[in-house]
């Protein structure tokens, strides 16, 4: 019989899994939903159903540049805990997932799911193999391709930050080095003339209202607040930053010394913007010792 699209989603909200493992097993059941759960949780599925709903704010940040220099791709993949984001089965699935990005250039995470890997299987399916082997939550989360002019570089630190920069000039050596400093620094912009007029009156209110409470004349606040306004634009913009490596020179004059200018950049840090959830360990004990008796 025809599955409806509803029934799938119902059977997704319920068990966690992905809309192909729904689908195929309410075909399987003629669209009996609880007899279809029954089956999952007998196959094993289920088992990675249940941790569908934990927090996975720990992971690894991938970045993977084209053979000719010119495409980079970032992903990121999470788990529950830093130990599993260091297991060698994650690592390689983590690794497939980057060098699926590379070759397909997808990055939206649900298409990202039904691509093919190396294996023959989907990277849903792979992860949720992962699921059942390791025990954790595992998630696909995000994924993004940088195009260059004439060359991209990439830099990971420990695994956690992943940058990407495209430069028109320069090399990969470069291009490298300005995604370190990236890395490091966390600028905001590219240059100052980016930063939008939004956050430039949010930080003029904040500057204003800590000079007012110096007592200068008014003439001077103002003075006072459009320099703190210089600073915070030179702070946040990569070229005028100072190199991480020589913080003689800013990015800018790094750059513009080797023939080269940065076009772009982008940056992934694990877990950014996920609210993890905090956990009394010591409730969660007594609740299992009395779960127990």
């Amino acid at each position: 019989m025809a599955v409806s699209a509803a029934l799938v989603k119902e059977l997704r909200e319920r068990t966690g899994l992905g809309m192909m493992e729904c689908k195929k097993a309410l075909e399987e059941t003629n669209g009996d939903i609880e007899v279809a759960i029954d089956n999952l949780r007998k196959s094993g599925q289920a088992k990675a159903a249940k941790k569908a709903g934990r927090t996975a704010a720990e992971g690894a940040v991938l970045a993977k540049v084209s053979a000719d220099g010119k495409t980079g791709i970032l992903v990121e993949i999470n788990s529950e805990t830093d130990f599993v984001a260091r297991d060698e089965s994650f690592r390689a699935f983590a690794e497939e997932v980057a060098a699926v990005v590379l070759n397909t250039k997808v990055t939206d995470a649900a298409s990202l799911l039904q691509q093919k890997m190396s294996s023959g299987a989907s990277v849903e399916e792979a992860r949720s193999a992962l699921v059942q082997k390791i025990g954790e939550n595992i998630q696909v989360r995000r994924a993004t391709v940088l195009e260059g002019e004439d060359v991209v570089g990439a830099y990971v630190h420990s695994g956690r930050i992943g940058v990407l920069v495209a430069l028109k000039g320069g090399n990969a050596e470069l291009a490298k080095d300005v995604a370190m400093h990236v890395a490091a620094s966390s600028p905001m912009v590219v240059n100052s003339s980016e930063v939008n007029e939004a956050t430039i009156a949010k930080e003029r209110e904040i500057y204003t209202a800590q000079a007012a409470d110096s007592g200068k004349p008014a003439d001077i606040v103002a003075k006072m607040v459009e320099g703190r306004i210089a600073k915070f634009l030179k702070e946040v913009s990569l070229v005028d930053q100072p190199f991480v490596k020589d913080p003689d020179l800013t990015v800018g004059a790094l750059t513009k010394k080797a023939g080269a200018e940065v076009r772009k950049f982008l940056r992934f840090d694990v877990g950014e913007g996920i609210e993890k959830e905090e956990k009394d360990f010591a409730a969660e004990v007594m609740a299992q010792v009395r779960g127990n008796n």
